[in-house]
């Protein structure tokens, strides 16, 4: 048990079942386990929550709290390239969070002002109403995507010419002539593999731009 007496609350509550998901994911969230941690009976947490579905709307939200929003300097690509660089890093760290993003519907205050910002960035740089809203649905779709992808994919960055040179064997032949020479780019240390997010951010701000100005002229 915890030796802390402080009170508690429901920030309180939703940051011990934030520490527990990201130690072991929200498949061993429960009102039980999190009043185990907090050290008082299950039944006290209901003053503070209402439930289960109540503590993963709430830690989904303190996770979007920690989004670093940029300032409003007028360069509309750079603030949402760092909006998306930001929300990459953030759900890294916790690693449960893509999935319930990608799953509920997330209303709380912290979601709200994270999209209200990104809708007033496109809106300043001359977005219709229409385009800002598919632009940042495309964006944070691209961010939760590359996000699981990094997270779950079985070889580490500093593997990928290792893992690329123990597989040549199975591209030898000439049945596959592109993949074995990617595979030999790989191995050689020509090309080091997987982009960042940023080559994928930056393809998408290019195409807004170009929808943004065509639009503007159709």
């Amino acid at each position: 048990m915890p030796k802390s007496r402080e009170p508690l609350s429901t920030r309180r509550v939703l940051q011990a079942a934030l520490a527990l998901a990201d130690s072991g994911g929200t498949d061993s969230l429960s009102m039980r386990h999190l009043g185990r941690e907090l050290g008082v009976e299950a039944m006290s947490l209901y003053r503070h929550v209402a439930n289960k579905e109540a503590v993963l709307d709430g830690i989904v939200d303190l996770v979007v709290d920690e989004i670093d929003l940029p300032g409003d300097d007028g360069d509309w690509k750079a603030a949402m390239r760092r909006r998306g660089e930001t929300a990459h890093r953030v759900l890294t760290r916790h690693p449960w969070a893509p999935a319930l993003l990608m799953s509920r519907t997330n209303t709380g205050p912290a979601m709200l002002r994270y999209i209200d910002f990104t809708l007033g960035v496109l809106r300043g740089a001359g977005f219709s109403w229409r385009l800002a809203d598919y632009a940042w649905n495309t964006m944070d779709s691209y961010v939760y995507g590359f996000t699981l992808r990094r997270l779950n994919f079985p070889i580490a960055a500093s593997d990928y010419a290792d893992t690329a040179a123990a597989y040549e064997y199975l591209l030898a032949g000439g049945r596959y002539p592109h993949m074995a020479e990617l595979t030999r780019q790989v191995a050689e240390g020509h090309h080091p593999g997987d982009p960042d997010i940023t080559f994928g951010l930056d393809l998408i701000l290019d195409g807004l731009e170009h929808l943004r100005d065509r639009e503007a002229t159709s």
